[in-house]
C-alpha cells in the first residue's frame, strides 16, 4: 500500500478582525464575528441583571477610539458565581471561539495560527493569588479539561503577569507595573501539533513600542492528540477563593484578530481523503512516498499517541530529487492510533495513522 503526497504552493487562508464600533449592539457585533447565530460571550449578566451588559463599548482617549470593557465585581455577591460551571469559588466575562464558530476559527493540526489583540489592565488592578486569567488557549473534543496557554496576572511580590503552559509549566514572567495602565499588543503564533508544535509570543507597550514580554518555543505541545481543535478566550476569569485580595474591576480589550498564516503546502493523498491513514492490521509493510519538489532532506518517524517516539521510517535514498520514499516493516506493531512526523528542516508535516 502506497501514499503519496503532492505539495503546492495554492493555498487559502483567511483573517478575521473583531473591532469596537461605537455602544449598542455589542453581544451582537462580538457573535457576528467570533459565532455568528450562535453566543460567544460568557457574562454574569443572569447573575446580575440590575447592572446591565457585563460587556460595553467606551471611548479609550489613549487609542482614540472605541474599545471593549470587560467588567467583574467581587461587591455584588450575585456574581459570586461562575456562569459557565456553577462553581462558587471562580467568576468569569469572557468571549470566545468554540464548536459553534467558523471552521476558520478553529485551529486543528497542521494549521498555524495567529492571534494578535490589544489590553489595557487599570492602574491598581488587583489579582487574585490563585489565578486570574485574561487570555486562554482551550481545546475541545478528547482531553480538554486544562488550558494549553494561559496568560494570568498573580498576586505576588511584585505582582506578575505569568505565561502558562498546560496549567503547570511557567514560560515567562513579567512585573505587572509594566502593564498597568498602559495600552499593549500581544502577537501570538501557534503551529498546531501533539507533539511538535512552535509557539511564540510577545507583548508591546503599544505607546513605546518596547517589548516587555517574550516567549519562543519550537517544541510545545500546542494540541493534544485526543482534541479535535483549538480556541481562543479573552477577559476576566478568575478565582474569587480569597476575595479580600480583590476588588470591581474594568479591563479594557480591542482589535482581536485571528489569522491563519499560508502553509508551506497542502497534502492530498491517493487514499483516504483527509490527514489519516488506515491499515489493516494485517498488513506487515508500511510503504509512503513523499514528493516534494527541491533538494530538501526528509526524516520520518513513527510516534504514539503520547508523543513517544516508536521508530524512525527508514529512508529510500535510490529516489529522484524531489522524491521521498519510506519503508518499514511493522508487523510488530500494536492496533492503535499512531502519527508520523514528517520533517524536513524547515517545514512538519503529520499524518494521523491508525493500524
Amino acid at each position: 500500500m502506497t501514499l503519496i503526497f503532492f505539495l503546492s504552493p495554492l493555498v487559502t487562508y483567511s483573517q478575521v478582525v473583531l473591532e469596537a464600533d461605537g455602544p449598542g449592539n455589542t453581544y451582537e457585533l462580538i457573535n457576528s464575528v467570533l459565532a455568528p447565530g450562535a453566543t460567544a460571550e460568557e457574562t454574569p449578566d443572569t447573575f446580575d441583571p440590575s447592572f446591565g451588559r457585563h460587556i460595553a463599548e467606551v471611548w479609550d482617549a489613549e487609542l482614540g477610539k472605541y474599545v471593549f470593557e470587560f467588567y467583574v465585581h467581587i461587591s455584588n455577591p450575585n456574581e459570586l458565581q461562575d456562569i459557565s460551571t456553577g462553581d462558587t469559588d471562580r467568576q468569569r466575562c469572557e468571549i470566545k471561539t468554540y464548536a459553534s464558530s467558523p471552521n476558520n476559527l478553529k485551529g486543528v493540526s497542521g494549521e498555524t495560527v495567529v492571534y494578535k489583540w490589544k489590553f489595557r489592565l487599570p492602574i491598581g488592578f488587583q489579582p487574585s493569588s490563585s489565578f486570574t486569567h485574561i487570555h486562554q488557549i482551550k481545546a475541545v473534543g478528547g482531553d480538554d479539561s486544562m488550558p494549553l496557554i494561559t496568560i494570568t496576572v498573580r498576586k505576588a511580590s511584585p505582582n506578575r503577569i505569568e505565561l502558562i503552559h498546560n496549567n503547570v509549566t511557567k514560560l515567562t514572567s513579567a512585573d505587572l507595573s509594566l502593564f498597568t495602565g498602559n495600552w499593549v499588543e500581544v502577537t501570538e503564533r501557534i503551529k498546531i501539533d501533539s507533539i511538535h508544535g512552535t509557539y511564540s509570543m510577545t507583548i508591546k507597550n503599544v505607546s513605546t513600542g518596547a517589548t516587555i514580554l517574550s516567549c519562543s518555543n519550537n517544541n510545545l505541545m500546542t494540541i493534544r492528540a485526543t482534541n479535535d481543535f483549538i480556541r481562543p478566550k479573552w477577559g476576566v476569569y478568575r478565582s474569587i477563593v480569597n476575595a479580600q485580595d480583590l476588588r470591581d474591576e474594568a479591563v479594557r480589550f480591542n482589535s482581536f484578530s485571528i489569522y491563519e498564516e499560508p502553509a508551506t503546502g497542502v497534502e492530498t493523498y491517493s487514499i483516504n481523503k483527509g490527514n489519516e491513514l488506515k491499515l489493516n492490521s494485517t498488513s506487515s509493510n508500511l510503504n509512503l512516498e513523499y514528493d516534494l519538489p527541491g533538494t530538501e532532506t526528509v526524516q520520518a518517524s513513527l510516534y504514539n499517541a503520547n508523543g513517544q517516539l516508536v521508530m524512525p521510517l527508514i529512508h529510500d535514498q535510490s529516489q529522484e530529487s524531489g522524491k521521498h520514499q519510506f519503508q518499514q516493516n511493522i508487523s510488530g506493531l500494536k492496533n492503535g492510533l499512531y502519527f508520523i512526523c514528517f520533517n524536513t528542516g524547515s517545514t512538519q508535516q503529520t499524518l494521523k495513522f491508525i493500524r
